[in-house]
C-alpha cells in the first residue's frame, strides 16, 4: 500500500500490536532493537504465506493473519524456542479493502496476543497480487541448546506428536473433496496448533523438525541433517477419529496411509529420541546407519513419488 494514509494506517492497525515493546519504538522508526538475553540465544525462523499456495484464494483475511502466525510459531517450537516477537512484511492487492486490512491486522492481534508475542516492527506494501505475507519470527533457548534437525543417532527411535493427515484432509474438506460434518478437519488446516507445549518434553530429543511439507519429507530433512537413515512405519501412524474414519472408507490402505504422511499442513513435531518416546509422542519408526527415508506398511517397503510439498 502506498500513499499518505500509509504510516496512519500502520500507526491504527499495528502499534497496539507491538505491546509497547520498547525496542520497537511505537513503529516511528524503521529498525528495531533487539535486548540481549544473558544465558540465551536468539532463535530466528521466517515463513510466508501467498493466497493460492498456503490458503485459499478468498481466504478470510483474519485466518490468514492467525495461520502466519501460527506456522511461524511451530518452527520455533520445533526448536524448543520461547517465542517473543515478530516482524510482519505483508503486501495487500488492489481489491484488498481498508476493512480487509483491519481484519487481517485484527487475526494478528489475537493470536499474537494468545502467545505472548509482540510486533516489532515490518512493512506494508501494495501489490497486483496475489496477497502475500511473511512473518520473522524470534525465540528464546537456553545458550547453546537449540534443538536442530542434525543429532539423530543410529538407535534413535523416530516419533510424531499429535494426530498426522488432518491437515491433508482439511484441505480436501476446503476444496469440497470430502465431508467434514464436525469442522474439526477445516479446522486443523485453517488453524493449525503450533506445538509451543512440547517445548520442556523436546529437551530429551535429540533431533527435531515440524511437519509442514509431510511426515516423509520433514523426517526425510532429519535424516539428511543428521547422516542417518529413518525407517517409518505406516501402521503406527497416529490418526484423529475423523482420519481413521476417512482411512476406512479408501479402497487403497496403503495409498490412502501414503497421502496423510506426505499431505503437509500438520503442524506437528517429528523428533528422534533415545529409546521409548515420551508422552505426547507415539513412536513411528528407527534410526539407523545410512541415509535417507524408509516408509513401511504392512510390513513391506512403499515406493513414494512425493515425500511432500515442493515449491519448485
Amino acid at each position: 500500500m502506498a500513499g499518505a494514509d500509509e504510516f496512519g494506517e500502520i500507526a491504527r492497525l499495528f502499534r497496539p500490536l507491538t505491546r509497547g515493546a520498547a525496542g520497537a519504538f511505537d513503529l516511528l522508526d524503521d529498525a528495531a532493537v533487539v535486548p540481549q538475553r544473558p544465558g540465551f540465544d536468539l532463535v530466528i525462523t521466517k515463513d510466508a504465506i501467498v493466497e493460492g499456495v498456503h490458503v485459499p484464494i478468498g481466504e478470510r483475511p483474519d485466518l490468514v493473519a492467525r495461520k502466519l502466525v501460527r506456522v511461524n510459531l511451530s518452527d520455533l517450537a520445533a526448536k524448543a524456542a520461547e517465542p517473543f516477537g515478530c516482524f510482519l512484511a505483508v503486501a495487500w492487492p488492489k481489491p484488498f479493502s481498508a476493512d480487509d486490512r483491519a481484519a487481517f491486522a485484527q487475526g494478528l492481534g489475537e493470536d499474537l496476543e494468545a502467545y505472548g508475542v509482540d510486533l516489532l516492527g515490518g512493512d506494508t506494501v501494495s501489490t497486483p497480487g496475489p496477497f502475500t505475507a511473511s512473518l520473522t519470527a524470534l525465540g528464546w533457548v537456553p545458550a547453546g541448546r537449540m534443538l536442530r534437525r542434525a543429532g539423530a543417532r543410529p538407535g534413535d527411535t523416530v516419533a510424531v506428536s499429535g494426530t498426522i493427515g488432518d491437515g491433508a484432509l482439511g484441505l480436501s474438506a476446503v476444496r469440497g473433496e470430502i465431508d467434514d460434518p464436525e469442522g474439526f478437519l477445516t479446522g486443523r488446516y485453517r488453524l493449525p496448533t503450533p506445538r509451543l507445549d512440547l517445548r520442556a518434553i523436546l529437551a530429551s530429543a535429540s533431533a527435531a523438525a515440524d511437519v509442514s511439507d509431510g511426515l516423509v519429507a520433514d523426517a526425510g530433512h532429519i535424516a539428511e541433517a543428521s547422516g542417518v537413515r529413518l525407517t517409518l512405519d505406516l501402521d503406527r501412524l497416529p490418526l484423529s477419529a475423523p482420519a481413521a474414519r476417512w482411512l476406512e472408507t479408501q479402497p487403497d490402505r496403503t495409498a490412502a496411509l501414503v497421502k496423510l504422511a506426505t499431505g503437509g499442513d500438520d503442524y506437528e513435531v517429528v523428533a528422534a529420541f533415545s529409546g521409548d518416546p515420551p508422552q505426547g509422542f507415539t513412536a513411528i519408526g528407527t534410526a539407523s546407519a545410512g541415509e535417507g527415508v524408509e516408509v513401511r506398511c504392512g510390513g513391506e517397503p512403499v515406493s513414494i513419488d512425493h515425500a511432500g510439498w515442493r515449491h519448485l
